[in-house]
């Protein structure tokens, strides 16, 4: 497939924020235009583990599979935090140039779940490696650090896009920065056991419980907006194309969270809340899977039409992996608390899904990084999305 150039924004008249006279080395104009949307093949990667881990079924190697996974997703987060860290340190106007597109700075809640996905993971299936005090660990600062951020997020890119961006039209990608709270809802309830019983414990899981409605409501008010968009401004720019499955990641992840909840409940909560949870997991996830498959037959569609029209490899193509690992975690979910067989065999179907978009987007990746392809910056010819316009207030 021909290589498409990842959200390229251009950059704003901003003066570089270097010391005059001096030059970034090689490995710092490496990174000029690697941008915040990378996080999301950490995303992609660590759902992979933890989804694959909690599968109803029973298959040889699966779980050390599952570990080796997690354990790459890892790698990959240690490799590209400092990388951004040069990013800014060296190219503040291209980093300022992303806070400035819209197209670009929603990304910035990838930052948040790439942490809260890796510090999961080291739970859920990491512990098989590291030992369980070490995962602890390692996840309680990654939650920490992810939730915070966040939450950051979840305020500070809205506030971009109504002070400063110039919007044309709705896009998924607004999903990004209001459903990273929903992640850490999903994942926080993994560390109430291990909090002292009592306060602590009822303080995480009622936290959580609130990102939940944080993150929900803000979705309610985005999804419309999706939809009316691609209705009467019609199918999204090829290269973009994929990013109609973020959809699912709210979808799929406000059920696991329900999920989620109704496990953690039971001796933390007192009745009947406890019970509540347990009946909510269900009463809710039941119809919003309902709608996440609807939302997957309809994505799936446009994406079949962008290919036969030209679509090539974006970085697009990890919103694949992401939001379809959530909609199978949040089935596993509903297979434990229903017992129905059906909900088993959908969240093998979705899962191998799951996989082979992670395939796809990770062998594409590797060879536009060996290439370097995908760490080009404008000008090489290659197209990308049109660059979006910014207010200047």
């Amino acid at each position: 497939m021909a290589s498409v150039a990842p959200l390229r924004p251009t950059p704003l008249p901003v003066p570089r924020a270097t010391t005059p006279g001096a030059r970034p080395g090689p490995r710092a104009r490496s990174v000029r235009h690697l941008g915040p949307h990378w996080y999301a093949s950490v995303m992609g990667t660590a759902i992979v583990a933890t989804a694959g881990a909690a599968l109803p079924v029973h298959a040889p190697g699966l779980r050390t599979a599952c570990a080796a996974v997690w354990a790459l997703s890892l790698a990959m987060l240690l490799v590209l935090l400092p990388a951004r860290a040069l990013h800014w340190l060296h190219h503040r106007d291209q980093a300022r140039a992303h806070l400035m597109d819209p197209a670009v700075a929603p990304f910035y809640g990838c930052l948040s779940m790439a942490l809260l996905a890796v510090g999961g993971g080291a739970l859920v299936v990491g512990r098989d490696w590291t030992g369980l005090p070490a995962a602890i660990a390692l996840d309680a600062v990654l939650f920490a650090a992810g939730t915070l951020i966040g939450l950051v997020a979840a305020v500070a890119v809205p506030y971009l896009m109504v002070v400063h961006h110039r919007i044309e039209g709705a896009s998924p990608v607004w999903l990004l920065p209001v459903v990273a709270p929903m992640v850490s809802a999903a994942l926080g309830p993994l560390l109430v056991p291990h909090l002292p019983p009592g306060q602590a414990r009822q303080t995480l899981l009622i936290a959580c419980y609130a990102l939940f409605g944080l993150s929900l409501l803000a979705t309610l008010l985005v999804l419309p907006l999706v939809f009316g968009r691609l209705v009467t401004g019609g199918p999204p720019p090829l290269a973009l194309t994929p990013a109609l499955f973020l959809v699912l990641g709210p979808l799929g992840q406000s059920t696991t969270a329900a999920n989620k909840f109704a496990d953690a409940a039971p001796g933390v909560l007192p009745e009947p809340y406890a019970h509540g949870f347990a009946a909510f997991a269900v009463l809710y996830g039941v119809p919003v899977m309902g709608f996440a498959l609807l939302w997957l037959a309809l994505a799936g569609a446009m994406v079949l039409r962008a290919r036969r029209r030209g679509m090539g490899f974006a970085m697009t193509f990890w919103a694949f992996t992401f939001p379809v690992g959530t909609c199978v975690t949040g089935v596993e979910g509903l297979a434990q608390h229903t017992g129905l067989a059906a909900f088993r065999w959908l969240a093998v179907g979705l899962y191998a899904l799951l996989v082979a978009a992670w395939l796809v987007a990770a062998l594409h990746t590797l060879r536009g990084l060996v290439s370097g392809a995908l760490l080009a910056g404008p000008g090489t010819g290659v197209p990308g999305p049109r660059p979006a316009t910014a207010r200047t207030r």
